[in-house]
């Protein structure tokens, strides 16, 4: 691949054009991804473009669009179950992907963690954001909109715009979980979810109680306030198992609170999984690095990130493009849901 040479001119679109044959306009439409163009007069364009080491002018395209060229992902999710001690969890999983696919389509992208108190989105210079599984009346949410800014969600917002969310299918999951710890003999699994109205949390409720009603068992829910951490669910499992004590499997939806549930199984004289049998939704770090690990389900979250980052830069740019649906969620069946 040629590339310029240190102290020779940088190329210009004007070179692009010239060596591809098109207009500065179709190049610029091909490169940044808009406007009606060939496919065939794209990929040449952006051959061409590689081959001189054309790179466009950042500035220039900020000033020319009035955008930043920024997006932003966040969420009112605490890192306490979004990411841990580590911030090593679900939350960047999903920021790593996404910012890769927003740089293949000329966008940078800035976390926004989840504060307590101070500076938050409305704070930074962007053209829109990403917010991660909102509650139904959610913080973030709302200051986008009195900004007036376009965003998508990574998980479907109650009450929210469906279109503008890439569904990580809640009521799916929780059902694979259970049917999971039911086949390996559960009898009366319970259900620790975080409080609030996150969509993963209403739709596991609903399909937990649906499930028990099909099944016939009765059914033990509790919701554990997400700050908590580890020890919200640590807490949760003890209540279960003191005023449950037929309970003999737990999902807990949130990977943190499972393995607070773990440990106060082991307290109680009924560890994971000869004396409970434990799973979690996310297939993360805690996860795969617990003893034992612990069951979850894949969620695809690279694929669905990618899906939102593409469903909101359409949105942006005022495209009607399809978005590509992640993949449905996955069992991964690990020693915490197996006896013996």
């Amino acid at each position: 691949m040629a590339r310029s040479a240190p102290g020779r001119r940088r190329p210009t679109i004007a070179d692009v054009a010239a060596a591809a044959g098109v207009s500065r306009t179709t190049v610029s439409h091909a490169l940044n991804g808009i406007g009606k163009v060939d496919p065939r007069t794209r990929a040449r364009v952006r051959e061409v473009a590689a081959e001189l080491g054309y790179r466009p002018n950042l500035r220039a395209q900020r000033l020319r669009h009035g955008r930043a060229q920024t997006l932003a992902l966040a969420s009112s999710m605490p890192f306490s179950v979004a990411g841990g001690p580590s911030r090593l969890g679900f939350y960047m999983e999903v920021a790593a992907a996404a910012a890769e696919r927003a740089l293949t389509r000329g966008y940078a992208l800035v976390l926004v963690p989840p504060v307590e108190s101070g500076p938050g989105v409305e704070s930074v210079d962007i053209d829109g954001a990403i917010v991660v599984e909102p509650e139904e009346d959610d913080p973030v949410v709302r200051l986008l909109r009195e900004r007036g800014l376009p965003y998508a969600t990574l998980g479907r917002q109650v009450g929210g715009d469906d279109s503008a969310a890439v569904d990580l299918h809640g009521g799916a999951v929780a059902e694979l979980l259970l049917q999971h710890l039911r086949e390996q003999g559960a009898r009366r699994p319970a259900l620790i979810t975080g409080e609030g109205t996150r969509h993963s949390y209403v739709d596991a409720r609903a399909a937990y109680l649906r499930v028990a009603a099909e099944q016939g068992f009765e059914p033990v829910s509790v919701a554990a306030p997400e700050g908590g951490g580890e020890q919200a669910g640590y807490d949760a499992c003890a209540l279960l198992l003191r005023e449950h004590p037929e309970v003999d499997a737990v999902c807990a939806l949130v990977d943190a609170f499972a393995v607070g549930a773990a440990r106060a199984a082991a307290d109680a004289g009924r560890p994971v999984p000869d004396g409970l049998l434990l799973a979690t939704r996310y297939d993360g770090l805690r996860a795969k690095t617990h003893r034992p690990p612990l069951t979850s389900v894949d969620l695809s979250l690279g694929e669905a990130a990618g899906s939102a980052v593409d469903l909101l830069l359409n949105r942006l740019e005022g495209r009607d493009a399809p978005v590509a649906a992640p993949p449905l969620p996955r069992l991964v069946a690990r020693a915490s849901s197996v006896r013996g």
